[in-house]
């Protein structure tokens, strides 16, 4: 997923970025910005909590692209579920260096968490090398990361 948030040179890295998820064979978000979406020819859009309760705009963006959302807690997994999000990414998992990152919540409140959103559920949030193991059995179909190193294949 790319996170452009209005950088001036939002359009040409984005067109870097398509050209390597294209030829590595991967979809491609854009975080919450649906008109650059649009204009790289995304895949997706990843929503922020915020924006992912808004249904009819959240089904008018469905229609053009696959759409994602985060969810911290269960009162936002059902409201991103109830407006059409195709997965989501439930953070944070594990402790995270982020300086925008909550207090984690575990990989057993995670897996309840992906549980009860019955959508495809990607982990964020202190996922690497090492932690990644730990998801194994929790419902994650894979882990995010904001930045960081390849943390390897989530085996499960």
């Amino acid at each position: 997923m790319y996170r452009a948030f209005g950088a001036k040179l939002a359009m040409s890295e984005g067109r870097r970025l398509i050209r390597i998820a294209r030829r590595r064979g991967l979809i491609f978000f854009v975080g919450a910005d649906i008109q650059l979406a649009a204009q790289l020819g995304a895949d997706g859009v990843h929503l922020p909590e915020r924006a992912a309760a808004r249904r009819g705009r959240n089904l008018s963006v469905k229609s053009r692209f696959w759409l994602s959302a985060a969810a911290h807690n269960e009162p936002a997994v059902r409201r991103a579920r109830a407006a059409g999000v195709e997965a989501l990414v439930i953070s944070p998992v594990f402790p995270s260096d982020s300086p925008s990152a909550a207090r984690p919540m575990g990989v057993f409140r995670f897996a309840r968490l992906a549980r009860v959103a019955g959508l495809p559920a990607y982990a964020l949030g202190g996922v690497n090398r090492r932690t990644i193991s730990q998801l194994k059995g929790s419902r994650a179909i894979g882990a995010a990361a904001v930045s960081g190193a390849p943390v390897g294949r989530l085996r499960t």
